[in-house]
């Protein structure tokens, strides 16, 4: 049976990773994360990294990974949907730690000859990602760059990159940081993804970032179906999207719960320089309610802004594809 290389690829990182914690006692792993959550929910200078040596890194990459390598994907599977026909030359992955955001690109362009740099400030993070990603399978994650620096104000990225990505970054960083990585990543980049955590802040995170690369003359790709202001009032709501993960037996350690799977919710922009494709469709951005012979749809729409609209049976194939659509999709999908 052929197996999709986006399932390929997150079943490759998810046996590299269990093969991360072999000879680290459960407790131990259990331990640092929470401690490393800790002072992620803190603010994080640059020039002090929390991942400080080997068994740090393993027990953090082997919780978070598949999480960012599964909201990354999803932001970047919206992106192709919109934009087909680009394909990244060049990807740097600004604050990209171990590399679950170059799996996710891997994972996006299969097979493709590939410039990849991962830029950290964090060396064992580094060293692990060069080690898991010397394992794959694709080529490209396989030859891939880990360079150290300082992310934030002094940040070089190569004139001409195809596609920036930046992954569960901003909030470590200061205002002064986040301003300089974003308008690096808009003064280099064809392309730039920004994720950050499904939560009220990150969201206005990923807005402030929005507002710099289309003050930079980028258009916004995904999910937003326009490049003007987001009609969400801050303060009343935020946009966010969810991302099935499997869970590892060191996330039911650290969460408890016995179920094989959770929710990690994200924001996100995708943006590009340049004019992208009109009549962009609208997007789903709450879960489709499913009622008795109908289904709700929240929208962004480019004309109206946030809307509702009801798909009930008497609309005959709009109604098969609302009942199949998923938080996240575009509205409506193509042929119907």
């Amino acid at each position: 049976m052929h197996v999709p290389h986006s399932l390929r690829s997150g079943e490759e990182l998810r046996t590299a990773l269990a093969g991360l914690l072999d000879g680290l006692p459960p407790r131990q792993a259990a331990q640092a994360v929470d401690r490393l959550i800790a002072n992620y929910r803190g603010l994080t200078p640059t020039d002090a990294p929390v991942l400080r040596d080997r068994s740090d890194v393993a027990a953090y990459a082997a919780y978070r990974m598949p999480a960012t390598f599964e909201a990354v994907r999803s932001a970047l599977a919206a992106f192709r949907d919109r934009l087909p026909s680009f394909t990244p030359a060049s990807h740097v992955d600004v604050g990209g730690g171990t590399g679950a955001a170059t799996w996710a690109v891997a994972s996006a362009w299969e097979g493709e000859d590939r410039e990849t740099t991962v830029l950290d400030w964090a060396a064992p993070a580094l060293a692990l990602g060069a080690e898991l990603a010397g394992e794959a399978s694709d080529p490209a994650l396989r030859a891939a760059r880990w360079e150290r620096g300082i992310i934030g104000d002094g940040l070089k990225v190569p004139e001409g990159t195809d596609l920036v990505t930046v992954s569960y970054v901003l909030k470590e960083l200061t205002d002064a940081a986040r301003a300089a990585i974003v308008e690096e990543a808009a003064r280099t980049a064809q392309a730039v993804v920004i994720v950050e955590p499904g939560t009220p802040d990150g969201y206005l995170r990923i807005i402030e970032a929005r507002d710099r690369l289309i003050a930079a003359g980028f258009r916004v790709v995904a999910p937003c179906p326009h490049s003007a202001a987001c009609p969400i009032e801050p303060g009343t709501d935020w946009c966010h999207f969810s991302a099935r993960v499997s869970r590892s037996s060191l996330h039911r350690q650290v969460k408890g719960g016995s179920l094989a799977y959770e929710d990690e919710k994200f924001s996100y922009v995708a943006a590009v320089r340049g004019d992208v494709p009109q009549d962009a469709p609208a997007r789903i951005v709450r879960k489709p309610q499913i009622r008795k012979g109908q289904v709700l749809l929240e929208l962004c729409t480019a004309e109206d802004g946030l809307t509702r609209e009801t798909v009930t049976k008497r609309h005959g194939g709009a109604y098969k594809a609302a009942r199949d659509a998923a938080w996240g999709d575009e509205w409506p999908p193509a042929g119907v």
